[in-house]
């Protein structure tokens, strides 16, 4: 039968049924949605459409240019998973790549962009006086590489310095090799999963607010879960469980009628 968009097969408003007096028309038609995977065998296909215009279904992709927007810059990285969907969890489960879906991309090409640009290396763990000690020829060479900056490059990166700010949060996911992004594009219609990384304020839909003795720390909603227990009062609490810092938030009480 395919997928029709007309409203011939479309029950009246009293309920009665509507009789079909034309055949169906090929500007009425519907196609079956992409639902993109989360894949390394990229495939992509061609669809002609009205017009004889082309549109491009993305059925599987792996990477995608994504913008920095407080540092106005874009590099094409790499998905590395789905974390969250505010429409459907059921797109969470089997990785589809959507528009408004909440991604983690790599974070590499980001850091060594900044690492150009600033002359700072994100993510670096700051190292102990042994492991200083132990590793003190390889730390030699680094030294001596960066050493080799000429003094104009030098006067750039310390005026680029003056003005530089990066958020606190963004910091602790370069650490982690991992940015939270949110897909901008339509894969299913231009083949491409194309976005940008979640900055500030735009990530309190998916991460909760933070423990104050922890501060800065959040946790994903999808290594959420829910315990539930009820009191003397007879009140029930739901209290989400996060592995990373553990009970943070009683999020609501019902009194429980007997």
């Amino acid at each position: 039968m395919g997928i029709s968009r007309d409203s011939m097969h479309k029950r009246r408003a009293t309920g009665g049924k509507k009789k079909a007096w034309r055949k169906k028309r090929k500007y009425e038609l519907g196609r079956q949605p992409a639902n993109t995977k989360l894949s390394s065998n990229k495939t992509v296909r061609r669809i002609r459409v009205r017009g004889g215009n082309v549109k491009w279904r993305a059925l599987r992709l792996d990477t995608g240019n994504y913008s920095w927007g407080s540092e106005a810059v874009t590099r094409k990285t790499r998905i590395l998973d789905v974390v969250y969907n505010a429409s459907n969890n059921e797109l969470v489960r089997t990785q589809t790549l959507v528009k408004s879906a909440i991604v983690q991309v790599d974070a590499a090409p980001f850091k060594q962009w900044y690492l150009q640009h600033y002359g700072v290396d994100l993510g670096r763990k700051k190292k102990t006086l042994a492991a200083a000690t132990k590793k003190d020829g390889e730390e030699g060479e680094t030294v001596a590489e960066e050493a080799k900056k000429s003094n104009h490059v030098l006067r750039k990166l310390e005026k680029r310095q003056q003005n530089r700010k990066l958020d606190p949060h963004i910091e602790d996911q370069f650490s982690s090799g991992r940015l939270l992004a949110c897909i901008s594009s339509r894969p299913g219609q231009c083949g491409r999963a194309d976005g940008y990384v979640y900055l500030g304020r735009q990530r309190t839909g998916v991460l909760h607010e933070e423990d104050p003795e922890k501060e800065g720390k959040g946790s994903c909603l999808k290594f959420c879960y829910l315990r539930f227990h009820i009191s003397d009062q007879m009140s029930l609490f739901l209290t989400f469980l996060s592995p990373f810092s553990g009970d943070f938030e009683i999020v609501i009480v019902v009194t429980l009628l007997v």
